[in-house]
């Protein structure tokens, strides 16, 4: 089982258009909704594959609702914890070349209460789980330490916690040491405070990670792959997509491979393989649509132990 919290979900509308102008009127040739939120999507994309999951999440307001009717029609087990503010409704705008252009709200205010029980719940269902997972950014009101709150409390119950966010909120998670992490380039540069221009400047900054605590970082790099850092190894995988059609949740799929093929029994590398192939697939669906396992057929990932560290990244 693994259980993921997504303190601030969104509903996530797709839009694709012919080419975004703006201050222009467009005509969109198609359109969908999907229950979105980091930790919603690493639910949904476990799900698609069969993966036991649960995501913990606030639900308020008219939103709320439809959230809740999206996650009963894929699928996805969850629990909602209600709050007064209502969810966010998110934007994406999509271009036929797979550029997208998103428009995210900041989501509804949360309680000091509101809060607490987003985090006890979490915890109550990540009791006897393979991992518990905080994903993304915090609504309004909440403390930039409610990961590193997760992160520690995970650790005292004896359990394994995962972590991809960013800014403040993801630095202090950082230093309460989760087992996993997985910042995208720019998560990743920000946390060190300095640029990382070659995928050896990348496995040199996951390495100080690792050695300061932190058991596997998997760093997610678009187009140019993912790399994954351990004590004992240093791993690149890498998916070449010809026709991406949407970026959205592309990397929580990666995510949601990578911890499914870890609690699956895979080694780190492999792991990473499973991970890459789902965010690769997550790439050629429209929106935020997650790959069923038919969409994983024609995704063929490369692994090598050795990279060309001096590739500078896109």
């Amino acid at each position: 089982m693994i259980v993921t919290l997504t303190p601030n979900p969104s509903i996530d509308r797709a839009v694709l258009i012919d080419a975004l102008r703006r201050g222009e009127v467009h005509r969109a040739t198609s359109s969908r909704i999907d229950p979105g939120g980091k930790g919603v999507n690493v639910s949904r994309a476990l799900a698609a594959q069969g993966g036991p999951t649960v995501a913990v999440l606030p639900s308020g307001g008219p939103e709320g609702h439809l959230l809740e009717e999206l996650l009963d029609a894929a699928g996805v087990g969850y629990v909602s914890v209600p709050v007064d503010g209502s969810v966010r409704m998110n934007i994406s705008v999509l271009e036929p070349d797979g550029t997208t252009t998103k428009l995210n709200e900041p989501g509804p205010d949360l309680s000091a209460a509101e809060v607490e029980a987003l985090l006890t719940t979490t915890l109550e269902r990540a009791d006897g789980a393979q991992w518990a997972v905080g994903c993304g950014s915090l609504p309004p009101g909440a403390s930039t330490d409610l990961y590193a709150g997760l992160v520690s409390r995970v650790r005292e119950r004896g359990g394994r916690v995962a972590i991809d966010s960013s800014g403040a909120p993801f630095a202090a998670a950082v230093a309460a040491k989760p087992h996993l992490i997985k910042p995208n380039h720019e998560e990743l540069a920000e946390l060190v405070e300095h640029d990382l221009p070659t995928l050896g400047h990348v496995r040199d900054a996951a390495r100080e990670l690792v050695a300061g605590g932190i058991d596997v970082v998997a760093v997610s790099l678009g187009g140019d792959g993912a790399l994954l850092v351990t004590a004992d190894e240093c791993a690149h995988a890498r998916a070449t997509i010809t026709a991406p059609l949407s970026t959205v949740g592309a990397g929580d799929c990666m995510l949601a491979g990578l911890l499914h093929g870890l609690s699956t029994g895979l080694d780190p590398a492999d792991a990473l393989m499973t991970g890459v192939t789902w965010g690769a697939a997550a790439v050629t669906l429209p929106g935020s649509r997650v790959p069923a396992p038919e969409d994983l057929d024609g995704i063929r990932a490369v692994l090598t132990r050795e990279p060309d560290f001096d590739r500078v990244l896109s």
